[in-house]
C-alpha cells in the first residue's frame, strides 16, 4: 500500500509540473488502488474474516474507489481538449509509468491467485485494480512519448485521460455489482 502512494504523490508531482492530464489521472488512481488495499485488509481483519456482510462491504468499497477520480480526470480532459492544452515532457514520469507497467500485472495477478484461494470479488476487485494500474500505465507512457515526439498531437494526452475516466467507471460498476470475482 505504500508503493502505491508513494507512486501516487511521484506521479502527481510530475503530472501536475508537466501539466499531463493522462499523468496526473493515472497517479490520482494510486490513491483509490491504496484505499482498495485497505479495505481487503479491512475485510480479512478480526472477526470479518468469515463475514459475507464484510465481503459485500469490502467489495463496494473497492468499486467506490475506482469512483473517487473519474469525474476530476473527465473534466480536466475536457477542459485540456477544449482549450487545446499542450503538456510538457517528464522523463520521471516516464519511467515511473513504465516500472508500473512491468510491476503492477505481476501485482494483479498475484491477488487473482490469493482472490480465488479465498473466494473473494473484494480482493479480485483490487486484483483488477493493479491491472487497470498497469494499463493505465501504457496508455500514458505512450501518450508521453507521441507528446514528446509530435508536437501536433496535444490531443493525444487529454483522449488519454478520458479513457482512464471511462475505465473506471466501468470498472467501479463491475466491482459494485459483483462482477469480478473469478472464484
Amino acid at each position: 500500500m505504500a508503493a502505491m502512494l508513494a507512486e501516487g504523490v511521484l506521479g502527481l508531482w510530475q503530472g501536475l509540473a508537466v501539466a499531463s492530464i493522462a499523468l496526473t489521472g493515472w497517479a490520482l488512481g494510486s490513491m483509490p488502488e491504496a484505499l482498495a488495499s485497505g479495505m481487503v485488509a479491512w475485510r480479512f481483519s478480526g472477526s470479518r474474516t468469515l463475514s459475507e456482510t464484510a465481503e459485500r462491504r469490502a467489495q463496494r468499497g473497492v468499486a467506490l474507489s475506482f469512483w473517487l477520480t473519474a469525474p476530476y480526470i473527465a473534466a480536466e480532459s475536457v477542459h485540456h481538449l477544449s482549450g487545446e492544452h499542450h503538456a510538457d515532457v517528464s522523463v520521471i514520469g516516464m519511467a515511473l509509468t513504465a516500472a508500473s507497467l512491468v510491476l503492477m500485472p505481476i501485482l494483479g495477478r498475484a491477488k487473482q491467485v490469493l482472490a480465488v484461494h479465498l473466494r473473494s470479488a473484494a480482493t479480485a476487485g483490487e486484483s483488477t485494480q493493479n491491472y487497470l494500474c498497469g494499463v493505465q500505465a501504457s496508455a500514458v507512457l505512450i501518450g508521453l512519448a507521441v507528446t514528446a515526439n509530435w508536437p501536433g498531437s496535444w490531443w493525444f494526452d487529454p483522449v488519454i485521460g478520458l479513457g482512464i475516466a471511462a475505465v473506471a467507471i466501468w470498472q467501479g460498476t463491475k466491482a459494485w455489482r459483483g462482477e469480478d470475482c473469478g472464484c
